[in-house]
């Protein structure tokens, strides 16, 4: 496994926009799809498709290809950017939910330096856990900020 959390662009040059919100998606691995999608979904994939995320928090799609959607409830775990309950995850390979953060921040950790040694020592599988199919710490450092600024 690669490591996941390289700042190095993997954007394809296929950003399609969600049929759905018309929000632009942000492709993913079909790894990610593999390893997220409940098995019914799982058995509808076109692997010669290309898929994308979609992160518009208010819409009910997850994942889309130019002839597929899959939503939010055809996953095996609940997304971050559509779901705001505190058990949700912001980092999923090493556990972090909202309300693991908040208690961090509120007792003076740093669990953005705690996930960062984590990803160095090369143990992250974002493709595999993250349904954007990428690094988390963006989403991470996005909600620790937002805690400390209260």
């Amino acid at each position: 496994m690669g490591s996941c959390c390289q700042t190095a662009d993997k954007e394809s040059s296929s950003m399609n926009v969600c049929p759905v919100c018309q929000q632009k998606g942000k492709s993913v691995p079909l790894i990610t799809l593999k390893s997220l999608l409940e098995p019914a979904a799982l058995e509808t994939i076109n692997p010669e498709d290309a898929y994308a995320f979609c992160p518009n928090p208010s819409c009910e799609v997850a994942y889309f290809s130019d002839s597929l959607t899959y939503g939010k409830d055809m996953l095996k775990v609940s997304v971050y950017q559509k779901d705001d309950a505190l058990d949700v995850p912001v980092c999923y390979c090493f556990g972090w939910t909202r309300e693991r953060l908040i208690q961090a921040v509120q007792k003076n950790q740093q669990p953005i330096d705690h996930i960062r040694k984590q990803v160095q020592a090369n143990r992250c599988g974002c493709e595999v856990n993250n349904p954007q199919g990428s690094c988390c710490l963006g989403n991470v450092t996005a909600f620790v900020r937002c805690i400390e600024k209260g």
